[in-house]
């Protein structure tokens, strides 16, 4: 008998008339919220990562390999390109320094031909 459904009951409406009503579909009865203090459920959620980008290659038709090859091979590329420019300044901070000793050498050691040649150096560097 337990596999029988729960019958229905008779309820009266507002208006006066009988209906058949699943208890299931009954109100529930609460009390009021004053006696109760409401429980405040706070959720916190960390934003998804943007794939816009990727769900845009994706539908455009090309593979979830390049899709995947570029999200990997992307950062790679960002990185070895400022590497390149890190070198690159040092190199030419470099190149400024040793610039100025030779000047600043050949000025003090070499006399009057030495501030001759340091300033045809310098004019030299200036038109180059």
């Amino acid at each position: 008998m337990d596999h029988l459904p729960e019958p229905a009951r008779v309820v009266q409406l507002p208006d006066g008339t009988y209906t058949y009503i699943h208890p299931n579909h009954l109100p529930t009865t609460h009390p009021p919220a004053a006696t109760m203090p409401q429980p405040q459920v706070v959720h916190v959620h960390q934003a998804p990562p943007d794939r816009t980008v990727q769900r845009i290659a994706l539908g455009s038709g090309i593979g979830a390999g390049t899709v995947a090859a570029g999200v990997y091979f992307g950062p790679l590329l960002v990185g070895a390109l400022t590497a390149i420019a890190a070198n690159l300044a040092i190199l030419a901070f470099l190149a400024v320094a040793l610039a100025w000793g030779v000047v600043t050498v050949v000025r003090s050691i070499g006399g009057p031909e030495g501030t001759t040649a340091a300033k045809n150096l310098g004019t030299l560097r200036r038109k180059g």
